[in-house]
């Protein structure tokens, strides 16, 4: 018989979701993630995936991910502490190759990739100053690096950071610093000032690291992320990235020296202690996907096409799409219901899926859906979807 208060703590935590819509339905996936896609038994318009580069059903991934299979078998079977597949090995450097480093660590996901690479590099005496509005992951991994001050500066805020990085240097001995951040920050769509971050950190002698997740593929000439955006390589120490958004498959990667490699690799106990990652038929899919983005550059340029014509189209129906830089561009409509209803209303009746958010994934009062431009999206889909957006959004008194 189950044990009476774990029962009443699950009733309690499950009906206060229900009562707040907490991610209200998630919606199952019938088929390959496309422009167009089997949601719940029906064909809909997906404008909410991070597929930026529409790599996810690309046939030449699946085929390298089949024949990587062939060769290496469907897993390993045991850690990459004991024993490692050369796919993998090969896929590290690659990586590191394409974020302009020396290597790059592989991780199950992204999310243990911030915890791999940031608790192991920090130690009691040490402190880390974290944007307000950094992912969870980055948050918790934080967390996890015990005995460490920590500062948390005003989301964007180079004054604030400045101020409290100059205050702390009065409180810490010897320790080093890490200055933290998202590179484009995942409800919002803005980017990171990372030429003001280098100069602090130069200023008060601390490093940089920086998740990447949503720039990868993204941000940059080539789609190498926010270093490349701004120029800076050499500048920064540590660039977290994942394989689950532009890239199309999955897992986390953490970039940089090789020193950071070979100690990550030996002291990550997230790394260390998980198995068979990442699987052959991933390593070969995803260094296909490297390949396409370097051969085929008009994604990257398509990418930013649709974003910019989707965006400027919504701005003038009069929709507030906050201070978005980049492909994810939010609805802000401010109440739960609003927002749950937007999205309900664009799936059942125009064929559209976008996904409502609220508190405590946003703050209160800027509940929104947000949409996420990909570079397959074709203009009579984003046509189509902005005639969408306007009529459910007038009937609504959104715009």
């Amino acid at each position: 018989m189950a044990n009476a208060k774990y029962e009443k703590f699950l009733k309690e935590q499950v009906d206060e979701l229900k009562r707040t819509g907490f991610l209200a339905h998630i919606r199952i996936l019938g088929g390959p993630n496309s422009t167009k896609s089997i949601l719940d038994g029906k064909e809909v318009l997906v404008l909410c995936a991070n597929n930026y580069l529409g790599l996810a059903d690309n046939p030449e991934m699946m085929q390298a991910g089949k024949d990587a299979i062939d060769k290496y078998g469907a897993g390993m079977g045991t850690g990459r502490g004991i024993m490692s597949y050369e796919i993998q090995e090969e896929l590290d450097k690659k990586l590191g190759e394409f974020k302009g480093a020396d290597m790059a660590l592989c991780f199950p996901t992204g999310y243990v990739a911030n915890f791999g690479g940031i608790w192991p590099v920090m130690v009691p005496g040490d402190t880390i100053a974290s944007d307000e509005l950094n992912h969870a992951s980055v948050i918790d991994g934080c967390r996890m690096a015990k005995g460490t001050g920590r500062i948390v500066y005003k989301h964007l805020d180079m004054e604030d950071l400045d101020n409290k990085l100059k205050e702390s240097a009065k409180e810490r001995a010897e320790g080093k610093t890490m200055i933290i951040t998202d590179s484009v920050f995942s409800m919002d769509g803005d980017i990171c000032k990372l030429p003001e971050m280098i100069e602090l950190a130069e200023k008060h002698d601390a490093f940089i690291f920086i998740d990447d997740a949503h720039a990868t593929g993204v941000l940059g000439k080539t789609g190498g992320g926010t270093v490349e955006h701004f120029n800076s390589h050499g500048k920064v120490e540590m660039v977290m990235g994942t394989l689950s958004k532009a890239i199309g498959t999955v897992g986390g990667y953490v970039a940089g020296s090789d020193d950071l490699y070979y100690y990550l690799r030996r002291r990550s106990r997230p790394y260390l202690f998980s198995t068979g990652f990442l699987s052959p038929a991933v390593c070969g899919a995803t260094m296909k996907a490297l390949e396409i983005v370097h051969r085929e550059p008009q994604r990257h340029q398509n990418l930013w096409d649709n974003t910019k014509y989707f965006k400027k189209e919504l701005g003038s129906m009069g929709f507030n799409t906050g201070v978005s830089e980049t492909p994810i561009i939010p609805i802000i409509v401010g109440t739960p219901e609003k927002a749950q209803e937007l999205s309900k209303r664009l799936y059942e009746e125009e064929e559209i899926y976008v996904q409502a958010f609220s508190f405590p994934i946003v703050p209160r009062g800027t509940d929104r859906i947000r949409t996420i431009i990909n570079a397959h999206h074709t203009k009579d889909q984003l046509e189509y979807a902005l005639k969408a957006f306007e009529k459910i959004g007038r009937s609504l008194d959104i715009i």
